[in-house]
């Protein structure tokens, strides 16, 4: 993403009690979607759920998902520390625990969790503990952070299938994503947010998406 992430080696958690003290109050960020308008906080409207996930970088992973048919609203943003209401340069130290995630605000009527799910297990590679790719660190691993019971047991249930699929295909890679109830979730930088729909040759950090991934 930037240069700083060169220096990102970040590959252990850190102690609560150790973590970048943060602050009371949240960082600045758009109030509305670059891309559809709507806003990016809410209200949203009634029926409509939320899912959070981990893929790494989260520039293309918010891309990915705001293309989805479905799909009401995105937000990149921190989730999975300790840290309150961190910012980039802090997370990238691996000091506040975070990894980066999006928000989904999706309509259940029309894309599923499990639909959601599928892109998630497809479109990264979970085997790869605290990085994806060339990003290294605590902020890149991969996450799935659920919304009460139900999507806590279909996201360990899609795992578990996801893991079967790699061991028929005789892979030893065993899925290191976290999936744990979805805590605090603090919006990032306003710069962050529809990253590549403001910079449309911008770094990506996905596979499978067909999208050249440039900068770095």
């Amino acid at each position: 993403m930037f240069l700083i992430d060169m220096f990102n080696k970040k590959t252990a958690m850190p102690e609560a009690d150790r973590a970048l003290p943060g602050r009371a109050e949240p960082i600045p960020t758009a109030e509305t979607h670059f891309v559809n308008g709507k806003p990016l906080k809410g209200p949203y409207p009634e029926g409509l759920e939320m899912a959070y996930f981990g893929m790494g970088c989260f520039w293309g992973v918010e891309r990915l998902f705001w293309k989805m048919p479905g799909v009401y609203v995105t937000a990149a943003g921190y989730a999975g520390g300790f840290t309150p209401n961190p910012t980039y340069h802090e997370t990238v130290t691996g000091q506040t625990g975070h990894t980066e995630v999006v928000l989904v605000v999706y309509d259940p009527k029309i894309v599923s969790y499990e639909d959601l799910l599928r892109v998630f297990w497809e479109k990264h590679d979970p085997t790869q503990g605290m990085r994806q790719g060339n990003d290294i660190g605590t902020t890149y691993r991969s996450a799935i952070y659920t919304v009460g019971d139900a999507q806590a047991e279909t996201a360990k249930a899609s795992r578990d299938r996801y893991q079967q699929a790699l061991t028929d295909a005789g892979l030893k890679s065993k899925i290191t994503t976290e999936i744990a109830p979805a805590g605090a979730f603090y919006f990032a930088e306003d710069y962050h947010q529809q990253y590549l729909a403001k910079n449309p040759g911008g770094y990506c950090g996905l596979r499978g998406t067909g999208v050249a991934c440039v900068g770095g």
